[in-house]
Parts: C-alpha cells; structure tokens; sequence
C-alpha cells in the first residue's frame, strides 16, 4: 500500500495534488476523500499517477495528510477514464467533470436520516406578505428550510419563524431506504410483428455485453418507448443497471406512468428539481448498484454506476442534451463513448435523427432500426400549409381563417386542438408609441419579454424580472405601451376572444416548471378538461394525447431566421414533433402550417411529408460548406465586466491564432449576444477538416497566452450556439 497518493480535488482552477496517506488509512485510485488545502478542507478523488504524467511529483517531505476516507464506493475506473476523455476532448479542466460524478455532497455525508418541513394547514397568527408568499409557493411541498425558503422566495428566517408557530412540522427522512426493483415481467406488452423485430434485436444486444449503437428511427407514435423497454427488461434480467436520458425535466412524470405500468414501479429519477435528502438517496442507490433503472436529465450521465449494461437517450436529437455552460458537453456523443468504453448497447430514440447521428448510420457506425407506421392502425395527420401573404389573419390576430374554421369544427366535434409558437410570454418586445422607448435588459443586449400573466417584464437570458410598468419610463406617457408580435400568451388571449367558452392551457417552461405540474397538466389534457393547449418547443415532444386532432403551427419561419447552422434542421424537427401530437388515436389529425415562405426547402419537405429529401438537400449543403459532420467546428468565447479588457483579450487571441493546413479562424467579433448577464463578450469560430486536431491546436494556442483574471475564456468543442 503506497504511503502517497495523487488526488484531484474539486477546484477546477487546480490540476491533481499530491497527499500523504497517513498510516492505517487504506485508498486506491477511485477512492473518495477529504483533503486539505490551505485552512479549507476539500472532496477530492484519488486518481492513478500515470494519468496526469505533466503533473509535478512533490517531496514526501512536504506532503500533508489526507483527512479521511468517504463512506462511499469508489468510483469505477471505466468512470474516471470518461471522466478524463471528457475533459480532454472538450478541454475543460478534469475537475469540472469530476464535479457531475459526485453531483449530491449530501451522499458523501455520513447521515442516515435528515429532518425536513411541511405545512401543517395551520395559520399564522399574524399573516405578512412573506409568510402568505411562502405558503401559497411551498403548498403541500416538503424539503429542508433552505429548500423550502428558495421555494417560497423569502429567507431562511421566515420558514424558521413559521415552525416555532407549528405552522411547518418537522418530519424525519430516511435517506437509505432501498428503492423498490422493478419487474420485467410485470406487464409484457402486446408488440405488433415489426416492434417485436426491433426490441429482440436490442434485447440481443444487451445480452451480448458488448457495445452496440443503436439508431432507432421511428415516426412519432410508432411505439418507441416500448420497444426500447424490451432492452430495459433484458438489462433488469440480466442485473445490469439502465440509465434513460430525457432532455426536458417536464417528460419525466409521463415516461414514469408508462413505465411503471410495464415494470410495476417507477424508475430512480435523477433531475434538478429533487430535493437534497431525495438526491442523496438516489446517488447512494445509484453508486452502489441497488438503482437499476435511473431517468434522469443530461447530467445522470456521469453518476457512478458500478454495473451500466445500457444506456437510453430518448428524443436524442434535441439540442439541450448540449450543455451550454461549465462544461460544454453533448451528453448524446458522451453516452456513446460511455458505451463503447464500458461495452453496452446504446439506443438513440427519435422520429427525427440529427443529420450526425444519420451520418453515423451511413458510415456504418451505428445500426439502424426503423419503425415507419404508427401503432395500433392509426394514421400519420394530414399536412396542410397557409400562405400567410394570400390568406393572412386579420388585422391584429395571429391564426389564419383557415386555422380557425378547423379548430371550429374541432370544438364543434368535443375533439382538442394545439397552437405551437416557440415563444414564451406575452408579447418579445415593448415599445412606447409616444417616444419609441424599448425596454432591454440592463444586463443583456437583449430586449425585456412581457409576462402579462405574473405583470412583469422578464428577460429570458440572465433572468432579470421588473414589474410590468404603466407609464414609460422615458416620457412619462401614461398608457402608451405597446407589445409587438406575439408570444404563447397573447395567442392564448385571442383564443379566448375566438372561441370564449374553450378551456385552455399554456404549456411552456414557465406554466409546467416541474414534473408534478407537468404531470398535472398531462391528466387534465387525459380527462378532456382542456380543448385547446396553446404551447412552445416543450409541447413538441413525447407527450401522447389521443382526442387530440388539430395542430396549429402559428409561425413556422421563426426558427429560420439568424445564422444559424442547424435552424433547418432544428425548424424541421420542432414541426414534425408538434405535427406528431395530432392524431395519435383513432381519431385522423391534420396540421396547419403558418408560413410566409412557402417556398422554402424546409417548409415544401413539412407540406409534402418527404423526410428523406429535406436531410438529403440539408445533408447536401452541409457537405458543400464542410460543416459537421464532414467538418469541424469550434468557438472561442471571451467575456468580461469590462468591455475594453473583453476586446483586448479577443484580439490577442485572435492576433496568436496559429496557421495550420486545414483550419481557419474567423474573427474576433463582438457576440451576437454582445453582453451576456453584465458581462461583455467577443466570439472566436475555428473551422476545420476532419484531419485536423482542433484540441491540440487550442490547447497549444491558448496554453501560450495570459489574461487578466476577471476576464474569461471558455472552448466551446462542436458548438450548438452561436449566440
């Protein structure tokens, strides 16, 4: 047993230190400590010496000792080479990786159980504006006083003033209880002659315990979900753990109804929206192989399971499985490296593949299984599109008379309809009509969003919220604000002026803001108490409706505009899920498709349903530019408090960048997103061929140059962003 061991701690602004192992300690690599530094004391991992072979080897005699060994197991050794491939491939300091493995600090505690608060139903003796706040947010909503005081917006006192009165009582947690295992013969569902095909064939796979990509294409309705728990039942059988990655937090309630009944019990679930002790018991269940199946959001992907034998990404094309800060990972790639490291099958689930993972296909990389009809017989909706240059709305109104003629007949029919507009809130810009004022975020080049719902103006980049003024606060005109265009809630106000006896949801990140109100939504829709959902992109995906018949997409081009390189690619899967929603029963659906450029590539593919030349032309013209994935993209993002120290920075990067065969570096130019939460921000794009080694080049690069230190400078690898 070695008397020295090499830890990275969890300070990304540190590479691996060295300790000593005092005597009587026993550690190897995979070990989780406590390590000193400086007065503080730090979690860190024990890591193999011959991983970091630049770092330099420290005297025993100016060694210090390490704390102690965590109560936890170590972490597997397929995790830490993930760990070290993720960091090296999107040159983020490994530390910052380490980080996502060990998500719940609560876990590394020694404590079994925690004390946690609920309301009573009792009532304060003297109700003030907080304690009423925090009661009505808190609701039935049980967590630890920090936890409850975020919740309801107010400070840790008034929750601890609200239990002396009793009006929370204290409630004991376990925090090791075992979570009950699912069965995978609990309700075997009856597959037609083609799913039965695909779900052996992944089954197959699972047995195999080898690693095996897998592309599951299947029209939306197809039954995707249930083929793939075919894999899920031969990974239970074969006591192997599963992990589902889903991209919304909001798709966590309905996939957890479906599966339990197929399976009997619910998955471990794993997402921002756990409380501590709920966290803590999972990590624990996860890192010691007793969680079989976890659901979870992007980052369950580098939890520690001792036993994964598969790996599900549902709806895998979606651009949020791209982390967009800290580490800029794509937890889709990361999942297949998971898999071929690990060596298990990995299922990427979608009705509407990334152009990526088709060129995987093609290349012969990947298999794939496609489901081409819907299950149980029913039908594919009818596509029709609206001119809105020779069939316009009128004037002041958003939904074409076409469109409204057919959710007239929807309503008339008892049926449901669905309006989709991929924009939250009221209306994406204020004006005043008097002296032209707009309202934009002090800290963002971006304007302020109106919320007539919660009366406020919200900006929905850094989040800075104000209450919806009167008067402008230029001139002091009284009631002479205007909103321009329009988002969820104003189609949702003309809905109610066209058809005022229709019940209707809004359905956007901010109305379904966690699994239970989205679970709440879902049966409201189930139980026929809604008619008409008016919704952005979070509608789109999974959700299973079957009176519902008629989609409404009020503007198709709006994800077209900008330069961005995937916005046909993103337009066309954002419709076509949408479209997906209606007719999913027995009954036929259609789909309206607003658009002023009917003539465009992606707009012609939706109208005419013909997938296949839509990714052949897209595909084509990626090829042609050399855009992934037959090249290389990556940026270079540069921001600080001071505008002059973010420009000086850009540009002596940008005067360093190195020539290389095969590679270009356009810019530095100021973000498209200029400031960025007060922070000024210049933007580098290096574009490559396939040959090139973009990370050694960076690396190499930036490795060379200095910077003040309020100034920051983050590597973007295969960016999704161009903001």
């Amino acid at each position: 047993m070695s008397s020295r061991a090499r830890v990275l701690i969890l300070n990304a602004a540190l590479g691996p230190l060295d300790y000593r192992v005092p005597h009587g300690m026993r550690v190897e690599p995979g070990s989780i400590v406590v390590a000193p530094l400086g007065p503080r004391q730090l979690i860190g991992v024990v890591w193999e010496e011959s991983s970091f072979p630049d770092t330099e080897t420290v005297g025993d005699n100016r060694l210090r000792n390490l704390i102690e060994v965590i109560d936890a197991p170590p972490l597997p050794e397929p995790l830490r080479r993930l760990i070290e491939w993720t960091a090296d491939y999107y040159l983020s300091p490994p530390a910052a990786v380490l980080r996502m493995a060990l998500s719940s600090m609560a876990a590394l505690e020694g404590a079994r159980t925690v004390i946690e608060y609920k309301a009573t139903g009792a009532v304060p003796d003297r109700m003030t504006e907080q304690r009423a706040q925090a009661l009505e947010r808190i609701g039935e909503r049980q967590g630890l006083i920090r936890e409850l005081a975020m919740i309801g917006g107010v400070s840790d006192a008034v929750i601890r003033g609200l239990i002396k009165q009793d009006i929370f009582e204290a409630v004991e947690v376990s925090v090791d209880t075992p979570f009950p295992m699912p069965d995978p013969d609990h309700a075997p569902p009856a597959l037609s002659e083609a799913q039965r095909s695909a779900a052996n064939q992944m089954a197959d796979a699972v047995r195999a315990h080898d690693f095996a990509p897998f592309l599951l294409d299947g029209v939306t309705g197809s039954g995707k979900t249930e083929v793939y728990f075919e894999a899920i039942a031969a990974a239970i059988r074969a006591d192997r753990q599963t992990l589902v990655l889903l991209p919304e937090i909001a798709l966590t309630e309905p996939f957890l109804e479906r599966f339990e009944k197929r399976f009997g019990t619910v998955p471990v679930n794993w997402h921002s929206g756990l409380r501590q002790s709920e966290r803590r018991r999972a990590w624990r269940a996860i890192a010691s192989g007793q969680a079989q199946v976890v659901v979870g959001a992007r980052s369950a992907l580098f939890l520690p399971y001792p036993n994964l034998g598969l790996i599900v990404v549902d709806e895998a094309h979606e651009a949020s499985f791209k982390q967009e800060e800290g580490v800029h990972y794509h937890a889709r790639d990361v999942a297949v490296m998971r898999g071929l490291m690990e060596k298990f099958p990995v299922i990427l689930a979608s009705a509407t593949p990334a152009i990526e993972t088709r060129h995987q296909v093609e290349l012969g990389r990947y298999a794939e299984i496609k489901l081409p009809s819907r299950f149980g017989g029913a039908e594919m909706p009818a596509i029709e599109g609206i001119n809105l240059l020779t069939d316009p709305p009128e004037r002041g109104r958003w939904i074409a008379p076409p469109l409204v003629k057919a959710i007239d007949e929807v309503m008339a029919k008892g049926e449901q309809s669905l309006l989709f507009l991929n924009r939250r809130g009221y209306a994406p810009l204020t004006l005043c009509r008097h002296c032209g004022y707009r309202f934009q975020c002090p800290n963002c080049t971006a304007w302020m969003v109106e919320h007539r719902l919660t009366h406020r103006l919200a900006c929905h980049h850094c989040g800075h919220v104000v209450p919806a003024p009167r008067r402008c606060p230029e001139c002091k005109e009284e009631e002479s604000l205007v909103a321009c265009g329009p988002g969820v809630e104003r189609i949702a106000d003309e809905v109610k002026a066209l058809w005022p006896q229709a019940r209707i949801a809004i359905a956007t990140s901010d109305t379904l803001h966690s699994p239970a109100r989205a679970a709440e939504f879902v049966k409201s829709v189930e139980a026929g108490d809604i008619d008409i959902i008016v919704g952005t992109q979070l509608i789109t995906k999974g959700y299973h409706f079957p009176n519902l018949t008629v989609v409404g997409v009020i503007d198709a081009d709006l994800g077209l505009e900008g330069g961005d390189l995937r916005a046909a690619e993103r337009t066309f899967q954002q419709i076509v899920q949408v479209a997906g929603r209606a007719g999913r029963g027995e009954k036929p659906g259609k789909v309206f498709i607003q658009t002023r450029m009917p003539e465009s590539e992606v707009i012609k593919a939706l109208i005419d349903g013909d997938t296949e030349r839509f990714y052949w032309v897209e595909t084509e013209n990626r090829r042609r530019a050399n855009a992934p994935p037959f090249g290389r993209f990556a940026a270079i993002i540069i921001s600080s408090e001071d505008a002059d120290e973010a420009a000086q920075t850009a540009r002596l990067i940008g005067k360093s960048a190195p020539v290389i065969e095969g590679m270009r570096v356009y810019g530095p130019a100021p973000a498209p997103l200029s400031v960025l939460r007060g922070r000024h921000r210049h933007r580098l794009l290096i574009h490559a061929t396939r040959q090139v080694d973009v990370q050694g080049a960076i690396r190499e690069w930036l490795g060379n140059l200095a910077w003040k230190s309020g100034t920051r400078v983050a590597v973007d690898i295969d960016p999704y962003s161009f903001m």
